[in-house]
């Protein structure tokens, strides 16, 4: 491995980084990070830089995998730039790969395999956005300083020559990183008017790296917010979901809120601060939403257990589970404040975002389960569930009960011990129940004990309503009485059935007699 060599390109557009004080940041642990992150370095990577310095190109490492060997993390992209242009990146890649696609070539980048390496190869560019365009505008650029400088923060500004190991930093976001401070390397006015989606990056650095944004990053951002109304919804979801699942999500979203970016990104979530009480009748529903996300992200399991983390659906469900309060808010004449049915208004509001931008049907339908479901449980330690409501609720739950387990433990935020320690209590017997039934019935396959056509044999219909019918009537019974067997159920059914022909007959008589 060849010994990596520090170059600071000192970039006319930016004050240096000692110019910006390095505070307390340590540059050289972060470099002894990068000295043995490197040394893993596939070195296939190392013969892709030769294959392009023999054609007379530069081809340099940039951006996330350098950043991530600072702080001494594995890379998982191989992203890299170039001078050469899309038609001689593609020829090279050629023969270097085993497989190659063009299908960015628009944009300049192609991508490449080898073995189990992917890689993705782009032309030294300059990107930004026209007018109220959705897409942005690519020019190619000259020089490796010149495509950093249109990177979106310092941090990733910076690249590693191939193969000669060189690191390039023009403008300072090893010091940057240090310090844990989010900076541009042109003005951030004009980086987020070039990619108004960097306004959202932002927010998702700081929840990913743990870092403060400058006080310019943080005034642009709030300056700047409207021009994300041309990014697509699919690019800020994108931003959105990599900012829930990162390890400090509280602090990208506090962020979002402060600039004013929530109120056009995630408007349910700012308005929560509406419902701030001066009286204090009751719990302030935004901090009380940021704690129940942090609560529910404690409660995750790792990668074998039932809510592997990080879990976007939870940690959602969790951002969300209140945002029907607003629209519910009641001053009641005792002085009291209610908020009836916020779930069920708080799962409509849910979809209706998460539709907007453009999540996947299944995790809407998740997410929204959850939210609908996050008040079920109240009221069980007051009164003594039957085993039916037991059954209900985890059918109802689905696939959804392990994380509804959590999203509810973690909607416990009061500060009343006793409270607490008693809500946690009733919680751990339903979850005790849960687990009681479920070895005796198989709980998680309830099904009513005769299937669409053993009922239709038996009924003599063909498919159709009636059989929907029919089957409900097996399952609410299912759920009330516990597992029949075949045989009650056939008696049950057609007991049923002879009450359901009589009914038709009489309304049918009635109908005729008027």
């Amino acid at each position: 491995m060849a010994r990596l060599i520090v170059m600071y390109v000192q970039s006319e557009t930016k004050n240096t980084p000692a110019d910006r004080g390095l505070g307390g940041g340590d540059v050289t642990k972060l470099l002894a990070n990068a000295h043995q992150a490197l040394t893993k370095l596939p070195a296939q990577i190392l013969e892709l830089g030769e294959v392009f310095t023999d054609a007379g190109y530069e081809i340099a490492l940039v951006g996330g995998p350098v950043r991530d060997a600072f702080l001494a993390q594995p890379a998982h992209d191989f992203d890299l730039t170039t001078s050469a242009r899309p038609d001689d990146t593609q020829a090279l890649l050629e023969k270097w790969a085993d497989a190659v696609w063009s299908v960015g070539k628009a944009f300049g980048t192609i991508g490449a395999r080898r073995g189990d390496l992917m890689v993705e190869v782009t032309t030294y560019r300059t990107e930004e956005y026209q007018g109220n365009s959705r897409k942005p505008q690519v020019a190619y650029g000259d020089n490796l300083e010149g495509d950093l400088s249109r990177r979106d923060f310092t941090v990733n500004a910076c690249a590693l020559i191939l193969p000669s190991m060189k690191l390039v930093d023009p403008f300072g976001g090893l010091e940057d990183l240090a310090r844990g401070e989010l900076h541009t390397p042109v003005s951030a006015r004009q980086s987020f008017d070039d990619d108004p989606l960097r306004i959202m990056r932002a927010a998702r650095f700081s929840a990913q790296l743990g870092i403060d944004v400058s006080m310019e990053v943080m005034e642009a951002m709030e300056q700047m917010a409207p021009r994300l109304k041309i990014v697509s919804a699919e690019r800020i979801r994108t931003e959105l979901e990599r900012l829930i699942i990162s390890d400090f999500p509280r602090r990208g979203l506090e962020l979002m809120v402060h600039t004013g970016v929530c109120d056009l990104v995630l408007p349910e979530l700012s308005n929560l601060q509406d419902t701030k009480d001066e009286h204090n009748r009751h719990k302030d529903v935004y901090e009380h939403t940021l704690t129940v996300l942090d609560q529910a992200m404690a409660l995750e399991t790792d990668a074998d257990g039932a809510v592997p983390a990080p879990d976007f659906v939870l940690r959602f469900a969790a951002l969300m589970h209140d945002v029907g309060k607003p629209a519910t808010r009641k001053f009641e004449p005792d002085g009291s404040v209610s908020f009836h049915q916020h779930d069920l208004v708080g799962a409509k509001m849910t979809k209706k975002r998460m539709r907007a931008l453009k999540f996947d049907n299944q995790t809407i339908h998740d997410v929204a389960k959850l939210v609908r479901l996050h008040l079920r449980f109240h009221g069980y330690g007051e009164q003594a569930w039957t085993d039916a409501a037991v059954r209900r609720y985890v059918t109802d739950a689905g696939e959804v009960l392990e994380r509804l387990h959590r999203l509810t433990r973690a909607d416990c935020t009061t500060r009343n011990r006793r409270k607490f320690e008693y809500l946690r209590a009733a919680y751990d017997d339903l979850e005790s129940r849960i687990e009681t039934l479920r070895e005796q019935e198989a709980l998680d396959a309830i099904r009513p004990d005769l299937d669409g056509q053993q009922i239709m044999d038996l009924l003599g219909l063909k498919p159709g309503k009636e059989v929907g019918r029919a089957r409900q009537y097996l399952l609410d019974l299912r759920m009330e009485q516990g597992p029949l067997g075949p045989e009650r159920a056939r008696e049950e059914l057609l007991s049923w059935w002879a009450g359901q022909t009589q009914e038709e007959q009489l309304r049918s008589k009635e109908a005729t007699d008027e």
